[in-house]
This record gives structure tokens, C-alpha cells and sequence, in this order.
């Protein structure tokens, strides 16, 4: 049986905070696929949802999705399946995932997927069990299909961080992909236990090793020496010959 949404108190966060300022720089681009016309411009709404989803720590080429790309160019899709595909990718798994534990990997998905940070810690222990009775992709569904993404992206919107400059401050919050990295302390802690970021002299993976074995080291370095040696003595004859002492 699966288990209700937990019940979670929304905070006054800056999202919930009617904005009144002139757009500018400073305020976030919005991509919204029935405003865009030209292939380019939708090549660049593709971008701006990578960015989203996968952050800009992870734009690279094996995260693509060909397939999903042509369907959406052809406007065969909504952006919102678009995100949808990109968020329940097998890239996207292996990388966000499963290199977090629940909560950090709902804190993350509720930041890109529904531009806000989570309200509290309610509110993550709340998509936590979504995210382990429905798996990966009826917890994304849940939050793409909620009333909330409806309100603000609806299905033509990518996701973006919504009220991050308030006109009352002098600063605005911080990026999410500044605050919430791809993984935190406790995937590296097992990267290191693994045997990551050791010195050079503690090899432990095969990869690690250097191309050469240490007999191939030794023995360029006799060669090179030996080399060496041969350049000196050569050269040392030479001016004996040329002074006369020795007739080579």
C-alpha cells in the first residue's frame, strides 16, 4: 500500500514572497516553449534544463538524451516530460542518486525540479518516504505532477530558482548548485574509504599505477645515465685531441 504524502508546514521563504521588482539581470531567464519559435531558441531552453537537472558540475556529453532532444525539438513532448526523462535517466540515477542518501537526494530534487529549497526537515523525512515506497520514478512523478510545479512551470516552463533576489537586500541567496553539490561528506568519506585521494605511493586500484613497473623505471634511469656518461667521456676526448694528448 502506498503511504500518503507526510503532512509539511510551508515557511515564509523568499519563493512565497511576491516579487514586485523590474526584471533584469540579476533576476533568472525564464524558457518557455510556446514563447519560442526557432530551432535556436529551443536549442537553448534544451541547455538551460541540463543546467537544471543535472547542475552545471555535470554538463557532459554522456549525460545527453538524443532521443528526448528530437522529440521536444519536434515539439513531440512537453518540457515537463522533457524534465521528467531527464530526471528518471539512468545518468542521472548513477550520478545524483546513488552517491546520496534520501534526504540529501530530495533536498536536491526539490531545488531543481520545484525551484525552492525544502521548507524543513518535515519536508524532507515527507518526500523520503515517497522516494523509498515509489522508487525514483513515482517520487519525480509526485513532484512533477504536484499542484505546486503546476502553479509556477505548468508544462511549458524548465524549472529555475525562483525569488532569488529580493529588491529589500543587499545580496540574494546563493545558487543551489553552490549550496548542494553533487555529493556530500558522506559519499567521499566512502570514496576515500575505497581507496580515492591517496597519495601517488599508495597505490591501490590497478588503474592508479603508472604506465611502467618499477624495473622499466630503473632501468631508464640506468639508460639515461649510462647516456650520460658517454656524452661526458666523448666530449672529454675531444679536447684531448685537440690539444694533442691523446690521437683518437
Amino acid at each position: 500500500m502506498t503511504l500518503p504524502l507526510l503532512d509539511y508546514s510551508p515557511t515564509s521563504s523568499n519563493q512565497r514572497v511576491a516579487g514586485f521588482e523590474v526584471p533584469g539581470d540579476e533576476q533568472p531567464k525564464v524558457y518557455d516553449l510556446e514563447q519560442l519559435h526557432s530551432q535556436d531558441e529551443i536549442k537553448e531552453l534544451i541547455e538551460a534544463a541540463y543546467r537544471q537537472i543535472f547542475s552545471e558540475h555535470q554538463l557532459l556529453k554522456s549525460n545527453r538524451q538524443p532521443v528526448l532532444e528530437s522529440q521536444l525539438k519536434n515539439r513531440k513532448i512537453s518540457v515537463k516530460d522533457f524534465i521528467r526523462g531527464l530526471a528518471t535517466s539512468e545518468t542521472f540515477r548513477e550520478r545524483n542518486y546513488e552517491t546520496n542518501n534520501n534526504y540529501r537526494f530530495v533536498q536536491m530534487c526539490v531545488q531543481r525540479l520545484l525551484g525552492r529549497d525544502v521548507y524543513s526537515e518535515r519536508e524532507k523525512i515527507a518526500w523520503s518516504i515517497v522516494l523509498a515506497t515509489k522508487g525514483l520514478p513515482g517520487f519525480i512523478d509526485d513532484l512533477l505532477d504536484s499542484e505546486e510545479y503546476a502553479r509556477y512551470f505548468g508544462n511549458s516552463i524548465v524549472p529555475y530558482q525562483r525569488r532569488r533576489i529580493l529588491p529589500q537586500r543587499s545580496q540574494g541567496d546563493v545558487l543551489f548548485v553552490r549550496q548542494t553539490p553533487r555529493y556530500g561528506d558522506m559519499f567521499r568519506t566512502q570514496l576515500e574509504a575505497m581507496g580515492y585521494f591517496r597519495k601517488q605511493k599508495d597505490y591501490i586500484w590497478e588503474w592508479q599505477k603508472p604506465p611502467f613497473s618499477q624495473a622499466y623505471r630503473i632501468l631508464a634511469i640506468a639508460v639515461g645515465g649510462a647516456t650520460a656518461a658517454f656524452i661526458v667521456a666523448f666530449l672529454i676526448l675531444t679536447m684531448l685531441e685537440f690539444i694533442g694528448i691523446v690521437n683518437i
